[in-house]
């Protein structure tokens, strides 16, 4: 039997391509296709196919929090990730949200096509590039668990305003909300956004949401 295949991405042309190449695929069939998370969600738990190709950058639902919550609800579901996102803090986000591949846009047909049935056979395939840098951090020992900590350079006390900054909260809210002052909520951003190398806001939510913050409930 074919595979059976959703494809997820925001971009209609892209996605369109994906699903001309993969049915091309004598051993794939595509059933459906959604063009964010929430629908990627939608479908897939309606459908239940053997593998997702999840694109991670997109509107109402990023593909980490769709990763996450179709391999919670679907475990029998392979998640296979293919974006333009390739820096380390996207990588493992993926990883702890369940994926079992993550390829880059650049990949052919043919690397699509083994990986699609590597991860619906229960193997975990990387793009070259990126399986390198995933092979080091757990080499380097014990340690390599931080390779897990999308942002292994920012403090507790950062991590948790990035995730508030996440959420939308102002830095007056956040101040009120931590019980300091709004200057001291300056300079923990600041230096946030240093670290991140992100020049303002805007970016910093969007590298924090691809990581898997900002997504829990936030306690009262």
């Amino acid at each position: 039997m074919p595979l059976r295949v959703v494809v997820v991405d925001d971009h209609p042309l892209y996605r369109e391509g994906l699903v001309t190449a993969m049915s091309a695929m004598s051993d794939v069939e595509v059933v459906g296709e959604a063009g964010d998370g929430q629908e990627a969600v939608r479908v897939a738990t309606e459908l239940v196919p053997d593998v997702v190709v999840m694109d991670l950058h997109m509107p109402v639902l990023n593909g980490i929090d769709a990763t996450r919550q179709i391999t919670a609800g679907l475990p029998s579901v392979a998640v296979l990730v293919l974006t333009m996102l390739e820096g380390d803090d996207s990588v493992f986000a993926a990883v702890r949200a369940g994926a079992r591949g993550y390829l880059l846009k650049g990949a052919d047909r043919a690397e699509i096509a083994r990986a699609l049935h590597a991860v619906a056979h229960g193997e975990v395939v990387f793009s070259a590039g990126i399986a390198g840098r995933v092979l080091a951090f757990f080499a380097a020992g014990p340690g390599a668990a931080a390779a897990l900590d999308p942002f292994p350079g920012l403090t507790e006390r950062e991590r948790e305003i990035l995730d508030l900054v996440a959420r939308g909260l102002t830095n007056a809210e956040i101040a009120r909300r931590l019980v300091v002052s709004d200057k001291t909520v300056r300079n923990h951003v600041s230096n946030v956004f240093a670290k991140l190398q992100v020049a303002g806001r805007a970016e910093a939510v969007a590298r924090a949401r691809d990581a898997g913050l900002g997504s829990s409930p936030l306690s009262p």
